[in-house]
């Protein structure tokens, strides 16, 4: 078994008189892909910033590799719905940006790699009002790996996409991620998108949030969703969401 990459033990967060998180507690594996479904309002992102650092818990302490974590951390990028493709840079230029301390041919082959690993090779020089949607999240996908990360945070990272685009962008996560090792935490609302990604799903409840239902995902990839263990994974997720299924 992996060893831990990021542990979690007893985090709370509220905002004022209104609790949030309440004593959320669970570690990831080096190597693993979890994903975090829960109620609309429960706490998700509130979570994810807190273990990412960008918010402070009340109580409890994140720890990765062992050692607690009092901020944000270089070990760790966020990919959100919102994006973060710089607009008045190229993608060659976007992807080149956060790669200090290398020699300009050094960053330019390493954003080249990094093109063609999403499949934007041939669009180095173009602007991010020239590309579409699904390429843009390819463009900030890049511009996530290529500084080589241990640990990517995604909050619903493919949200603002149609239905075909966020699955074609799933299976190009899952394409990259045989190829280079990551740690990944997915704030998702679509469950099947966390059926179809994760190795773990927990289901959080309703504010102030805790852990419900955790769920293994014992399913080899690619993964196909009509499956019919995939199904009855779906049915027992959304059971746990108080949805009851139309399939």
């Amino acid at each position: 078994m992996s060893a831990k990459k990021i542990s979690v033990d007893g985090i709370s967060k509220g905002f004022g008189s209104l609790p949030v998180i309440e004593g959320v507690s669970f570690d990831v594996r080096d190597g693993e892909f979890v994903a975090i479904v829960g109620p609309s309002g429960c706490g998700k992102s509130t979570l994810l910033n807190v273990i990412a650092g960008f918010e402070r818990p009340d109580r409890g302490a994140v720890r990765f590799d062992g050692a607690e974590r009092t901020g944000p951390s270089r070990k760790g990028i966020m990919i959100s719905q919102h994006g973060s493709v710089f607009p008045w840079l190229t993608v060659q230029e976007n992807l080149m940006f956060g790669l200090n301390g290398a020699s300009q041919r050094d960053r330019v082959e390493l954003a080249g790699r990094y093109t063609e690993l999403v499949g934007l090779k041939g669009f180095e020089a173009a602007y991010p009002h020239e590309l579409s949607g699904g390429m843009l999240k390819r463009v900030e996908l890049a511009r996530a790996l290529v500084v080589k990360p241990p640990i990517l945070y995604m909050d619903e990272p493919f949200s603002a996409l149609d239905a075909l685009m966020s699955l074609r962008m799933q299976t190009e996560l899952r394409r990259i991620l045989e190829e280079e090792r990551h740690t990944v935490l997915l704030i998702t609302h679509d469950v099947e998108e966390a059926i179809n990604l994760a190795d773990r799903i927990l289901v959080l409840s309703p504010r102030p949030t805790t852990i419900q239902t955790t769920f293994h995902v014992d399913l080899p990839h690619p993964r196909k969703l009509s499956n019919p263990e995939a199904q009855k994974l779906r049915e027992a997720i959304l059971k746990e969401l108080g949805i009851q299924s139309s399939v």
